[in-house]
C-alpha cells in the first residue's frame, strides 16, 4: 500500500501562487503514476494533472495548462503541484492519487490522500 498526505493548501488572492505537496510512504512511490485531482463544492471530482512513474512530461487539464506545473522527486517520495495565476474557479479540495495505470480518470487510481483545501479569493 501507499499512503499519501497532501499539504500546502491555503487561502490566497486571485493571481497568487501556491505549491502543493504530496508525500508518499509505504511502497516505493516510484512504482506509481501520480495524479492530482480537485473537487469543488457541489461538483464532481475533476482531473488536474498527472505524471508517469518515471517522471517525464506531465499532462494537464486544459483549465490549468500554462498555470500549473507538476513534478515529482522519487528520491524524496514527494510529488508537487506548483500553481500560479490562481483564479477563484480553482477553489477546491485538491487530492493526489497513485495508480498503476497512467490515466486522467479518477477511477483508475488505487490510493488517495485526504485532500488539502485551496481557496482563491477574488
Amino acid at each position: 500500500q501507499v499512503q499519501l498526505v497532501e499539504s500546502g493548501g491555503a487561502l490566497v488572492q486571485a493571481g497568487g501562487s501556491l505549491r502543493l505537496s504530496c508525500a508518499a510512504s509505504g511502497r516505493t512511490v516510484s512504482n506509481y503514476n501520480i495524479g492530482w485531482f480537485r473537487q469543488a463544492p457541489g461538483k464532481e471530482r475533476e482531473f488536474v494533472a498527472r505524471i508517469s512513474r518515471a517522471g517525464g512530461t506531465p499532462y494537464y487539464a486544459d483549465s490549468v495548462k500554462g498555470r500549473f506545473t507538476m513534478s515529482r522527486d522519487n528520491a524524496k517520495g514527494t510529488v508537487y503541484l506548483q500553481m500560479s495565476s490562481l483564479k477563484p474557479e480553482d477553489t477546491a479540495v485538491y487530492y493526489c492519487a497513485a495508480g498503476r495505470i497512467v490515466s486522467s480518470s479518477s477511477h483508475l487510481y488505487d490510493y488517495w490522500g485526504q485532500g488539502t483545501q485551496v481557496t482563491v479569493s477574488s
